[in-house]
């Protein structure tokens, strides 16, 4: 049903997966300037990248509400479990079906792409799992960010261009660090919004070691950082996108409560922006 649909619209939380979607777009513009792009390829590698964070963020979900760290009326987004939209096996059917969404179109890639596309493909589902889940969690030791930096960032782009091109197109690299470096922002604006519950959960995230003023200059930091590989590509238009992302920094420092999941993506929409200005500037 319709009704059905939206509500697990929702859950996958559309708002973030420019993260994956903005390097790999990235990524493949990087690649046609020297080869003319496999659409199959093109197709399989967008649909893998975004299901393998569809992945992460259901494991997500489920590992919080199981451990009692989702509740109703949480200052984030609603959580579909905590609230009661969906069942506990409907989660986990959920996180099988995006599972293979991400590893059918994922074998495709590693039979054209071999050893270093599975190597990613492995690491990129680890990742997915060890973000939230067993009790050393990537999000929990607060090294999550590092993580976020590498596979929504270069290790995507540099990935998406070498399945088009058979091998490492250096045009790809900076591009990726600018749309990791913006994904880590997107998490920081999470922190932030969290950090009481976190810190109450033992959940170790950078704002909640060194505290709300640095989450606030960090996200601030983030953006600044994006204009000397933007500069390396030789696409100046594209410095827009992280001006837009110091114009929100300023919201994000007065922001409170739920004001934060507005800035989440509007925060994930600096990636798009990004990825549009390269593609017109590259094209």
């Amino acid at each position: 049903s319709v009704k059905q649909f939206l509500l697990w619209l929702r859950i996958i939380r559309p708002g973030t997966l420019s993260a994956s979607i903005a390097p790999v777009s990235c990524g493949l513009c990087a690649a046609s300037a020297s080869v003319r792009l496999d659409a199959l390829t093109a197709a399989a590698t967008m649909l893998s990248a975004v299901a393998i964070q569809v992945l992460a963020n259901l494991i997500n979900d489920l590992v919080d509400f199981r451990a009692g760290r989702d509740a109703a009326g949480r200052l984030g987004p609603r959580r579909a479990l905590a609230e009661g939209d969906v069942s506990q096996s409907g989660m986990e059917n959920a996180v099988i079906v995006s599972f293979l969404f991400a590893v059918v179109p994922g074998a495709f890639l590693i039979w054209k792409g071999g050893a270093v596309i599975l190597a990613i493909g492995v690491c990129a589902l680890l990742f997915a799992w060890l973000y939230s889940a067993t009790r050393f969690s990537l999000a929990d030791l607060g090294i999550a960010d590092l993580a976020v930096f590498a596979f929504f960032g270069p290790v995507s782009s540099v990935g998406s261009a070498f399945l088009q091109t058979g091998s490492f197109v250096r045009g790809a690299f900076w591009p990726g660090v600018v749309c990791g470096l913006i994904s880590m922002a997107v998490l920081t604006v999470n922190n932030i919004r969290d950090r009481e519950s976190d810190r109450a959960a033992g959940k170790r995230t950078i704002v909640v070691r060194f505290g709300l003023s640095f989450g606030k200059i960090e996200y601030l930091a983030l953006f600044a950082l994006c204009v000397p590989p933007i500069l390396m590509t030789d696409a100046k238009l594209c410095i827009a996108a992280p001006a837009a992302g110091m114009i929100l920094s300023f919201f994000v420092f007065r922001a409170h409560g739920r004001q934060f999941n507005r800035l989440l993506v509007l925060t994930g929409l600096v990636n798009i922006l990004y990825a549009v200005l390269y593609i017109s500037v590259k094209r």
